[in-house]
């Protein structure tokens, strides 16, 4: 193991034993946002810790089997022994990286899932509700709860734009690599010949910000309009001017909300998709410049890049970024990414573990 990895986990030891210390104090939980920030860094590093300890238990077993080697009587079953921890000691340091690599603060927050039909006309808005079913079975599954905040519907179905709030633990751990351009190739019920069509829409996703005032948001930057909402809704919420519009004057940013037939309710939404846009855009700029110097396959923050392809007469779909093709694409559509999910995650650990072992 590198010695800056060693010197690391020796801080960490020592960071524990200082947890420990201080948890064990009568007045602790006197402050007690302070004692639940202790506890979960504690919580965090036991494991890590434990496994370190691990490490050096095997490293003390070698060494006092290489004691025994120079003795006949001894030297096969020493052999094994050192043979047995050498090999534990591979497999710990593997997962004693893993353990190491950052984590992403956002990564247990609820998000919210925009997406924006682009080239294609029609059958492009289609496409956009087809994705939304997809992300909302995926979230049933996942025991999430999906609540609407703005829906921009096409006249033939589906949508122009539209954007949910996904509810649930690790929502955005799961779908934070699903940001990007989405193509479809398939032939649209309106085509009487038989042509398949290319058509393709946007994907967003954003975490929820706890609080709107996290992010800097000044007041005398935003126009605020109100309006009255179409669509479905009943009676009552085409009668009041219930809707809200809020622009970012700074960045041009727009958000509307028409969801709720309380003006109130949906302001406080709007302002909270507002905020996550700004904290995204901020996010976006830092990974692209850090793209500059390390070309990342997934997490790069291009929206313009077109990231998958679902091609329905092959029943295939393919990511582009780790060139993965799986022909399951009704299971796909109907919520089963798992698959898919769980290969971006490990092709983002792999690059997370090559950059650790370039700066080592």
């Amino acid at each position: 193991m590198k010695p800056s990895m060693l010197a690391k986990l020796d801080q960490l030891a020592d960071r524990l034993a200082e947890l420990n210390d201080l948890l064990t104090q009568q007045d602790i939980t006197s402050d007690m946002d302070n004692y639940r920030k202790l506890t979960r860094e504690h919580a965090e590093l036991g494991p890590l810790v434990a496994l370190y300890g691990a490490f050096k238990s095997a490293e003390a077993d070698i060494a006092s089997a290489q004691e025994m080697v120079a003795d006949p009587e001894m030297k096969d079953l020493a052999q094994d022994e050192i043979s047995a921890a050498k090999n534990r000691i591979t497999q710990i340091e593997a997962d004693l990286q893993t353990m190491l690599l950052p984590k992403d603060p956002n990564d247990e927050r609820n998000i919210f899932l925009e997406i924006r039909a682009g080239t294609g006309g029609d059958e492009s808005a289609l496409f956009a509700g087809d994705l939304l079913r997809m992300y909302s079975r995926y979230a049933e599954r996942n025991r999430w709860q999906v609540e609407m905040v703005s829906e921009s519907a096409s006249d033939l179905g589906g949508y122009r734009e539209v954007i949910v709030r996904v509810i649930g633990a690790g929502a955005y751990s799961r779908l934070k690599f699903e940001s990007g351009g989405h193509r479809v190739q398939r032939v649209p019920a309106t085509e009487t010949q038989g042509r398949i069509h290319t058509s393709a829409c946007t994907v967003a996703i954003m975490p929820e910000v706890d609080e709107v005032s996290d992010v800097d948001i000044n007041p005398a930057d935003l126009r605020i309009d109100t309006y009255r909402a179409s669509g479905a809704g009943g009676q009552h919420i085409n009668k009041t001017d219930s809707a809200v519009r809020i622009t970012h004057l700074p960045t041009g940013i727009v958000v509307e909300c028409q969801d709720d037939r309380s003006q109130h309710k949906n302001k406080a939404q709007a302002l909270k998709v507002l905020a996550a846009r700004i904290k995204d855009a901020q996010v976006r700029e830092q990974q692209s410049k850090e793209a500059a110097t390390r070309k990342s396959l997934i997490g790069s923050g291009d929206r313009s890049e077109r990231i998958r392809t679902y091609n329905f007469p092959q029943g295939r779909m393919t990511d582009h970024r780790i060139n993965l093709t799986l022909y399951k694409l009704d299971f796909i559509m109907d919520g089963d990414l798992n698959d898919l999910t769980g290969a971006l995650a490990a092709e983002h650990q792999a690059e997370l573990l090559a950059a650790l072992g370039d700066e080592g």
